[in-house]
This record gives structure tokens, sequence and C-alpha cells, in this order.
């Protein structure tokens, strides 16, 4: 983003300032007050035990699609259960929840979450909700930590397999992260992640078909087990990439982020991002609703059983505002 595009951006956001502060947190809202930093660029340095183990996943991911004719119904069905269950992990858990606080849950709620969450094994929801809210706070600049204007494989998945800018951990060191600190689900999963993992991740999606319907331990492993997390993965890594490259942006037309509806299907309602960006304290990401949505569905229903309340949502009228004054005039995706 140019330093004019920066200040036309916020601009929007001051317009937008009383819905802001009543329902968004300073920790998720863009600084135009960062400025890189002049001179080279700090060396780029690898992180080869991710690059083994990611190849190795994909590898073994691959090799899963290769076994899916082998696989009895049983074990598809409980494989795409499992995926909805770690996506939700990640959307309604480390995301809205944890990251944007765009609505309230309750301890039965925020368990389920927190177990949905390790099955994804994305980073515990204390260390994603402190990426994430760097994210965006400083999107598209050095102290973003998959900042896309480094290319796709970069906002992908390179990210995960080279050290840190230094600017990211700075950043992220510095933010307000007393209300992670406070939750105690989230610490006790933060304390007992790798066990959790181990166990949520890989030994559970595994052994529940290998133990109550005799499918083969290798159709188990590779299914449910690899091509799932890599599935997962790729999902929630094509939020990052694909919805900050490709699509439009009726909402703010001077941000990267873009409305991919293709990316939200894969990631459970994820890809409406230009809203997303534009208005972050959304517990929808989307003035759709439901489609292409199964996280805000879920919220809704957890909403309706009585396990969450206060779901923020931005006003129509503060929408067609926002559209008409910084949007880029294209029909949306939804």
């Amino acid at each position: 983003m140019t330093e004019t595009e920066t200040r036309n951006h916020h601009a929007g956001k001051r317009l937008n300032g009383h819905l802001m502060a009543e329902s968004s947190t300073v920790e998720d809202v863009f600084d135009d007050t960062y400025k890189e930093k002049d001179g080279p660029k700090p060396p780029m340095r690898l992180v080869w035990r991710n690059i083994i183990l990611m190849a190795l996943l994909h590898v073994g991911a691959v090799y899963g699609l290769v076994l899916l004719p082998s696989a009895s119904a049983l074990t598809l069905a409980w494989t795409a259960m499992y995926y909805i269950i770690s996506a939700l992990g990640v959307t309604a858990g480390a995301h809205r929840l944890w990251s944007h606080r765009s609505y309230k849950a309750s301890l039965p709620l925020r368990v389920f979450l927190a177990i949905a969450n390790s099955t994804a094994f994305q980073n515990d929801i204390y260390e994603w909700a402190r990426d994430h809210r760097v994210h965006h706070k400083f999107s598209e600049t050095d102290a973003d930590p998959h900042n896309a204007t480094r290319g796709f494989f970069f906002s992908h998945i390179g990210w995960l397999l080279v050290r840190k800018h230094p600017d990211v951990i700075e950043k992220g060191q510095k933010l307000e992260l007393s209300d992670l600190k406070a939750d105690k689900v989230v610490m006790f999963q933060r304390r007992h992640y790798k066990l959790s993992v181990v166990v949520l991740c890989f030994m559970v999606p595994t052994l529940v078909p290998w133990y109550f319907w005799g499918e083969s331990f290798a159709v188990a492993y590779f299914i449910p087990g690899l091509m799932r997390y890599a599935l997962v993965l790729n999902a929630t890594w094509l939020v990052n990439s694909a919805a900050h490259m490709w699509g439009n942006r009726p909402y703010d037309k001077t941000i990267n982020p873009r409305e991919n509806p293709l990316v939200a299907l894969s990631a459970a309602g994820e890809g409406f991002h230009n809203y997303h960006h534009t208005f972050p304290f959304d517990y929808a990401t989307s003035e759709f609703g439901w489609k292409l949505n199964v996280t805000t569905a879920f919220i809704d229903l957890m909403c309706f059983l009585g396990l969450a309340q206060d779901r923020k949502k931005v006003s129509k009228e503060t929408i067609i505002a926002r559209v008409q004054r910084t949007g880029d005039g294209s029909v949306r995706s939804g």
C-alpha cells in the first residue's frame, strides 16, 4: 500500500470512527503511524526443520489422495467431519472469538473451540491470536507476519519456513494481550499444546476409524490424519495469500484484501476479506449471513442454544456509506 493509499484508507476508518470505537479494539485496527525502516532488509533465515516437516506432510497428503478410493464411506464421512471441527477451531475460535472478540462464548463452548483448535495444529490460540492482531494492525508491511506484498508463496506458506522479520517480533511483544492471558482455557491449552496436538490432530483421527470400523491403519493415518490436516492448513493459508490478491474490493479499494468466494467456501466463510479488514469486529466477517459461511451459521447456532452471546455486527447503513465512500464500485461476491 502506498503512503497516499494508507492515508486515504485510514481517513475512511476515522469517518467510521463512532462504530469502531463502540465495537472494535485498538489491537485489530491498522496503525498508520508505523513506518518501515530505511536501509537493506534483514537477511532471510530458513527454518530447515519446518521446511522438512512441511514437505513430508504434503507428500503424505498426496499419498492420502491416492488412497481415497480404498477408504470406506465411514472414513470419508469422519474425515469431512473432522475437517469441519478443525476449521471451526480456527475460524470460530482463534480468529473470531479470541483474536477479534467479536462475540462472547460460554465456558463449554470455549473448551470445545480450544479442543477443535488443537485438532488444526496452527500454533496455540494465544500465539495465533497475537500474530493475527499484528497482521491486522500492520497489514502488508514488514511487521505483518505473512505480508502479501512479498508474494503468493511467502504469504501462503513461506512465512512459516523462515524466521520472522524483527518488526513482527517487536510489534507482537508490544500488543495488549491481557484478555488472552486472563482466559484460563487459552492458557491451559498453551501449557499443554504439544500433547494436545499429538492426541487430537494425529492420534484421534487415525485411531477412531482403525479401531471402531476396521479401517486399515494406513488409510486412517494418511486420509483423516495427514490429508485432512494439510487441507485445513492450506484453506487457512489461502485467506492470507489468495484473498489478499484476487477478487474485488467493494468496501475499501485502498487495501489489498479481497472478496474471494472460493476461499470463503474452502475456509468455512473466511474469504470475504475486504469486508473483514474494513470491519474486523464483525462476528460474521461478511454482510451475507450464512452464504458460504459455515462459521457464521455455527456461531448463530451457539447463540440459539445459549452457549454464545453479544455478537458484534455492522449496521446496514454503515456498510452502504462505506461502500459509497471507499468501495471500488464492483458487484459484491456474496
